[in-house]
């Protein structure tokens, strides 16, 4: 019997990274509403509420702690993930939810804990008595000796599974799942494909901008479409000469790169600044020079009659 109750709470185990969401979670409600509160007084003369920060926190902390954990045993975090606190000090093996004292003791030890440092730290900053010296040294000593024992419930909590925060193992409370949780059957097939995607996916974003895809296309091209003519003659400059080879347009301003294609000026010098291996589109030959157009070959010889 006692073998079946050890495997049964096995099962309902709250997992170590459930806990630790619901940590976060809490700690973005805590930013949200405070954001949201500051916003009400953003009309107002600036630093309204700096004098008394550390108190309209702990009122607005407690606040939210009066409907979740007094109320509802749990945090907001908590209750998004079907997570709530139990009493581990009850001698009782069923759900036992925790006491008042437990539930007291929490909101004085996180929200007046949280309001002390602050409130200290804002009476020690700017004081250099003597007296209030070796308080502010006492305190740090604290503080960091809370720390330090946050630290190493972190560590046994990673081994152990149970009490994510040191005010959980000083009370006697651990996360359980509100509700049963069932056991469910995960199939990889699915999530295998969808891996080998994604990762297909970002291999072709890494290697596309590696392609020029201006020269494989006329390479591509001048495969399929077999040259005519001899390139650099005349009469063949005349024929191409009537339309840009990038642009598709009367030429402006006509160039040649050492080929029979005639271009726009201002065309082939910028895919030249572009790619400085840009190669003719149409027969692929590579930049070799710059060259305006022949002056006995003028655009009004080559003109369609």
């Amino acid at each position: 019997m006692a073998s079946g109750d050890e495997n049964a709470e096995r099962t309902n185990r709250v997992l170590r990274i459930s806990q630790l969401d619901a940590l976060e979670l809490n700690k973005a409600l805590e930013q949200l509403v405070w954001s949201q509160f500051t916003q009400c007084f953003h009309g107002f003369k600036p630093g309204l509420l700096a004098r008394f920060e550390p108190e309209v926190k702990a009122f607005l902390w407690l606040f939210l702690w009066r409907f979740t954990i007094y109320s509802k045993n749990a945090t907001v975090g908590q209750s998004v993930l079907n997570i709530q606190y139990q009493n581990d000090l009850s001698p009782n093996l069923s759900y036992q939810p925790p006491s008042r004292n437990q539930k007291l003791w929490y909101a004085v030890c996180t929200i007046g804990g949280k309001w002390l440092e602050e409130r200290c730290y804002d009476l020690f900053r700017n004081r250099h008595i003597a007296s209030f010296r070796k308080a502010k040294q006492c305190v740090n000593l604290v503080v960091g000796l809370l720390k330090l024992g946050g630290l190493i419930n972190f560590l046994i909590f990673l081994q152990r599974g149970k009490f994510a925060t040191l005010t959980e193992r000083l009370l006697g409370i651990h996360s359980v799942f509100h509700k049963p949780q069932s056991v469910r059957e995960v199939g990889f097939e699915y999530m295998n494909r969808e891996l080998l995607w994604h990762g297909f996916a970002e291999f072709l974003i890494f290697l596309l901008p590696l392609i020029n895809v201006q020269k494989l296309r006329a390479k591509l091209s001048s495969w399929c479409v077999p040259l005519t003519g001899a390139p650099g003659s005349d009469s063949t400059l005349a024929t191409s000469g009537r339309q840009c080879s990038l642009c598709g347009e009367w030429p402006t301003m006509p160039h040649t790169i050492g080929c029979e294609h005639v271009f726009c000026y201002y065309c082939v010098k910028s895919s030249f600044l572009f790619d400085m291996s840009f190669t003719c589109p149409k027969c692929g030959t590579e930049v070799h020079s710059l060259q305006p157009l022949k002056s006995g070959i003028e655009m009004a010889e080559v003109s369609v009659p």
